[in-house]
């Protein structure tokens, strides 16, 4: 039995559900369904299942994977997902169903086929975001077989990995070194300082600088603090979602605080529920738009961490209390920073100490008059 089911959706467009369900003996040999936006797609898809499925014979074992696709895979991933999937897996999951291998059955990929869609992705993005891509497919070959039946080889993601390592295709990012001079960092804060003084309602821009700065935090994490994870008694901050390469999702951490960050922090207006209430988006674009009108050159806002970091070692920290700070689950990550010889913290007498921790001046309201 085959037929299409005309359904509405919730934002009101049409779905055309194709469904077959053929009866063997009284039971239910074979079942499946398939949406789509069109009724001609629909009634093409039933007309060339039926035909494989006649071809078949009395054996259906070798029918029921055909025609499930990479691409119903990652739809299922995504939907039926009960940890919530981070936004650059996902958006990179969605990238993935615009190539070829998307369209293709599950049953039906092999580990060249993987290294080739490596390799085309290869051309136009870093070894390190190739990895990424297959990281993040591979979660989808290691739940379809035993969760949904859909012959997506584990094994054949596992030898690609290998192969697109061998060859190069993949490979671990450049760690970068890039550090503000105290030159740039006067340049960007003043410019920031001059537009909040113009327009008290904006971003406070120098504030966000500041405390991403000597705290270390990246730019998501420090929207995300609230007062009530603002612990000034002990110095120290909660930070949730703090990213990880196994599980960002819940990784929720308390991260000590240095002294210049939390006084800038307490400078902050306590008027709504976050200490920094912006969008990550938004002070990301202010700080690329402010390097290139004041003409820095390869500097970006997480470079900011990176210099926090660095400054910690250079006032004679050691890795534990440095990852206590930064969050570094591995001091491994950390290594890289031991080289530095103590030099003193070239930030002890920076004049934007006391006027990023001088408390913002309160919004003036007009009264209305009568």
């Amino acid at each position: 039995m085959a037929h299409i089911i005309e359904r509405k959706r919730k934002d009101g467009t049409v779905a055309y559900l194709a469904q077959i369900a053929i009866k063997r003996k009284g039971k239910w040999a074979h079942r499946e369904a398939r949406s789509f936006d069109r009724k001609s797609a629909a009634s093409a898809w039933l007309k060339k299942r039926m035909k494989e499925i006649d071809a078949a014979g009395d054996d259906l074992s070798s029918i029921r994977n055909r025609g499930r696709t990479l691409a119903d895979a990652i739809e299922r991933y995504t939907r039926e997902s009960v940890k919530e999937i981070g936004r650059t897996k996902a958006q990179v999951l969605r990238s993935i169903l615009e190539y070829d291998i998307a369209d293709m059955d599950c049953c039906d990929i092999q580990s060249h086929d993987i290294v080739a869609f490596a390799k085309e992705i290869g051309t136009s993005r870093t070894p390190s975001t190739v990895s990424n891509y297959l990281s993040h497919l591979g979660a989808v070959f290691a739940l379809a077989r035993p969760a949904w039946g859909m012959e997506l080889d584990q094994q054949a993601m596992k030898d690609a990995f290998v192969v697109c390592s061998r060859l190069g295709i993949t490979g671990k990012g450049r760690s970068r070194d890039r550090r503000p001079t105290l030159k740039e960092l006067d340049a960007l804060l003043t410019l920031f300082e001059q537009k909040h003084r113009h327009r008290p309602s904006s971003l406070p821009m120098h504030r966000v600088m500041g405390f991403a700065l000597f705290s270390t935090r990246r730019q998501e994490e420090i929207t995300r603090i609230t007062w009530k994870g603002l612990d000034a008694d002990h110095s120290r901050v909660f930070i949730t979602d703090m990213k990880h390469p196994g599980d960002k999702i819940g990784n929720d951490v308390w991260c000590d605080l240095p002294d210049p960050a939390l006084k800038i922090a307490l400078a902050m207006p306590k008027k709504k529920d976050r200490v920094f209430p912006y969008h990550s988006d938004t002070i990301s674009a202010a700080f690329t738009r402010a390097c290139k009108f004041l003409g820095i050159e390869d500097l970006r806002f997480h470079d900011l961490r990176h210099e926090g970091v660095t400054r910690l070692f250079e006032t004679g920290l050691s890795i534990p209390q440095v990852a206590a700070v930064s969050g570094h689950r591995s001091w491994s990550s950390l290594q890289r920073y031991t080289h530095i010889k103590q030099t003193g913290d070239k930030y002890e007498d920076w004049e934007w100490l006391d006027r990023l921790t001088q408390p913002l001046p309160e919004r003036k309201t007009r009264r209305r008059t009568l």
